[in-house]
């Protein structure tokens, strides 16, 4: 039997980004303990799974309902069998599901983990605290153990292999106290910020929400693997929506490039984009703590640099 699981989340009938990447961290742990390791995901996306994972279980519920982080983590707490290892992506729902199925489990859990190392023996996590300025190496004592892993710690699995795993596949009927409604991602809409491989973030130094139209044309410019994000400051004052919001105490993104606007760079706010491959900074104040972390960095007002930037990308 397997003893690592992979609690996958799909749209439709394809696995997200971060849960590839999950999925390829399974794999090097599996490699490193001489294991196996499979897959449990929505019966929509079983054959996408199953070209990636040794072994598939796939689940389906009554009327065919989008499965909430509440139900997701009652049907894991039922399949999970010799498991030593539990994984997730540290999304919103992701945490959201395995706290719930620590709870389940009376398991121990660690959240928001960036990799992993062997020691004698012993799996240890690397966890970043205190704002990213230290990385704990996390060992947990139970069976089984539960992790997340933050989105665009690891490489994508390849799926270009042509294995068809084995599939189990179950069918649930358990009753949810939460109410799901699931939008298909209309045409041109742009990616989630921790699926995003470019993310224009805006601070308080856009003045307000009128003025957001600046990144949106940056946005634009940049193609349709760029997002938007913004700092805390910014989703307090319901410029734009919390889903968005960047940092210790929002979500934490790790794009290959992050534009930061406007943004003064707070400890909370830097926590959540050490994972960024490159970060461009643009403020007018040369002394702003976002400069410190940034590649390269613009002084100057924004509303003149942001529109001559978006020209130039244009112009190619």
């Amino acid at each position: 039997m397997a003893k690592i699981l992979v609690i996958a989340e799909t749209n439709g009938a394809n696995l997200t980004v971060p849960t590839c990447e999950v999925c390829q961290a399974a794999s090097e742990l599996a490699n490193l303990l001489g294991e196996s390791w499979r897959i449990l995901v929505d019966h929509r996306a079983a054959d996408t799974a199953g070209r990636i994972a040794p072994e598939v279980i796939s689940y389906s519920q009554e009327g065919d309902a989008f499965s909430s982080p509440e139900i997701l983590a009652k049907i894991a707490a039922k399949m999970i069998d010799t498991e030593g290892v539990v994984m997730a992506a540290a999304t919103t729902s992701g945490k959201d599901m395995m706290g719930r199925l620590a709870q389940l489990l009376a398991s121990p859990l660690a959240q928001d983990c960036t990799g992993f190392e062997m020691n004698s023996g012993d799996i240890l996590f690397q966890r970043p605290m205190y704002g990213g300025k230290l990385v704990a190496s996390v060992q947990l004592s139970g069976c089984p153990i539960l992790v997340s892993f933050r989105p665009r710690s690891f490489t994508t699995i390849s799926t270009s292999a042509t294995l068809v795993a084995p599939s189990i596949h179950i069918k649930e009927s358990i009753l949810s106290k939460t109410t799901v409604k699931i939008r298909p991602r209309a045409g041109g809409e742009r990616p989630d910020i921790t699926e995003a491989s470019v993310v224009v973030s805006g601070g308080r130094g856009l003045q307000g929400p009128e003025n957001w139209y600046l990144l949106e044309d940056l946005l634009d410019s940049l193609g349709p693997n760029a997002a938007l994000a913004c700092s805390r400051p910014v989703s307090d004052e319901n410029w734009r929506p919390h889903s968005e919001h960047v940092g210790q105490t929002g979500r934490a993104i790790a794009p290959d490039l992050y534009i930061a606007v406007g943004i003064s760079g707070a400890t909370q706010h830097v926590a959540g984009i050490a994972g960024a491959g490159c970060i461009l900074a643009i403020n007018k104040d040369p002394e702003a703590p976002i400069f410190k972390i940034a590649d390269y960095g613009i002084v100057g007002d924004l509303f003149e640099v942001v529109p001559a930037l978006t020209t130039a990308i244009r112009a190619g």
